[in-house]
């Protein structure tokens, strides 16, 4: 009996004999770069207009690179809307820091129930982004600049990157004749 689900699960290992997805055709790699370079430079920009050196750059936030590839990479899915984007980070900065104030003594129970506890409450909220995860991580493991902020990091770096980014994907997505971005709002 154990035999068999074993099998059966390893066989669900081998995937399902598809192929790859065609590769994005180049005006959409260029568009992507193009979209990927001005979000994260408006971002870093944002940072850098406070005078501070790159260590300390705390709106340049690593979950924003993995928004970027959503953003301006594939516009059409679903967790690269609006609703997502600055919905998942917002409820995943919040959940971080909840789980960072409450579990500090705990760093690896605050962690692990950051990320976790985050996807829930991006389920329960329909704003789904994977980046969200590593929002939340941040929050836990990010550091005394990152922990002196508290709840205020909620709104800045994550609320404002998120929105920064967002109204660039509306700029450059749009200013393409191949693309068009939202799908929807909320």
């Amino acid at each position: 009996m154990i035999e068999l689900s074993l099998q059966k699960v390893i066989q669900k290992f081998r995937g399902r004999g598809k192929k790859r997805p065609p590769r994005a055709p180049k005006i959409e790699m260029f568009w992507s770069a193009i979209g990927s370079f001005l979000g994260i430079a408006a971002i870093y920009a944002v940072g850098d207009f406070q005078d501070l050196p790159i260590q300390e750059n705390l709106f340049l936030v690593g979950s924003f690179g993995a928004t970027a590839v959503l953003i301006y990479g594939i516009p059409l899915s679903p967790f690269a809307q609006p609703r997502n984007v600055v919905g998942g980070h917002l409820v995943s900065a919040l959940v971080g820091v909840s789980c960072h104030v409450l579990l500090a003594e705990h760093m690896m129970l605050a962690a692990a129930s950051a990320v976790s506890l985050s996807i829930v409450f991006m389920h329960l909220s329909s704003t789904l982004h994977p980046p969200g995860g590593a929002t939340a991580l941040i929050a836990v493991i990010g550091g005394e600049g990152i922990y002196k902020l508290g709840y205020s990091y909620v709104i800045a770096p994550i609320g404002a990157g998120a929105v920064i980014m967002l109204i660039v994907a509306l700029i450059v997505n749009n200013h393409s004749k191949s693309r068009h971005y939202p799908e929807y709002w909320l």
